[in-house]
C-alpha cells in the first residue's frame, strides 16, 4: 500500500476514531470501510471474501454519503456478522456512490459500533488527496 492512502486508530474520549485519508474519493471510503472493519475484527485476513453486496447511495453532501456507507458496512456487521474487507467503486462522487464490497461472515466481533457519527466530521483536501476523522459511537 502506498502512503497516500491508509486509516490509523486515534484516541477519543468514550468512543473510537479513525483519521483517514486516501488520494481520491474512492480511496477515502475504502480506508474508512477497511479501518472501521479493523474495529471490528481482531485479523482481516482471516475473513473469507465470498459474500458480494451491490451498495448505492444518494445523498445531499460528502460527509452524509461517508456516514450512511459506514452506517450500512455496520448494519451488516450487527446483524449478520458480515465483514467486508474488499471494495470496487463503480461510480462516486461528492453526493452519490455505487459499489461492490466482498467479505465474509464472522464468528464475533470485537466490540460493537452502535453509531457512526458527524461529531467534527469534515472531509478536506490535502496535498496529497483528502482526509477526514470519523467518530464511532461504541
Amino acid at each position: 500500500m502506498s502512503n497516500t492512502a491508509g486509516f490509523e486508530v486515534i484516541d477519543h474520549t468514550a468512543d473510537w476514531s479513525l483519521r483517514v485519508f486516501g488520494p481520491d474519493l474512492a480511496a477515502l471510503f475504502e480506508q474508512a470501510a477497511l479501518g472501521m472493519a479493523s474495529l471490528l475484527v481482531a485479523d482481516l485476513e482471516l475473513v473469507n471474501n465470498g459474500v458480494e453486496r451491490p451498495f448505492a447511495f444518494d445523498e445531499f453532501d460528502t460527509e452524509t454519503l461517508l456516514v450512511e456507507w459506514l452506517s450500512e458496512l455496520a448494519y451488516w456487521a450487527e446483524t449478520e456478522r458480515l465483514i467486508f474487507t474488499q471494495f470496487h467503486f463503480e461510480a462516486i462522487d461528492e453526493t452519490s456512490l455505487q459499489a461492490t464490497a466482498r467479505g465474509g461472515h464472522v464468528t464475533e466481533l470485537q466490540k460493537h459500533i452502535k453509531a457512526v457519527t458527524f461529531h467534527n466530521l469534515a472531509i478536506t483536501p490535502t496535498p496529497t488527496g483528502l482526509e477526514t476523522t470519523i467518530v464511532f459511537d461504541v
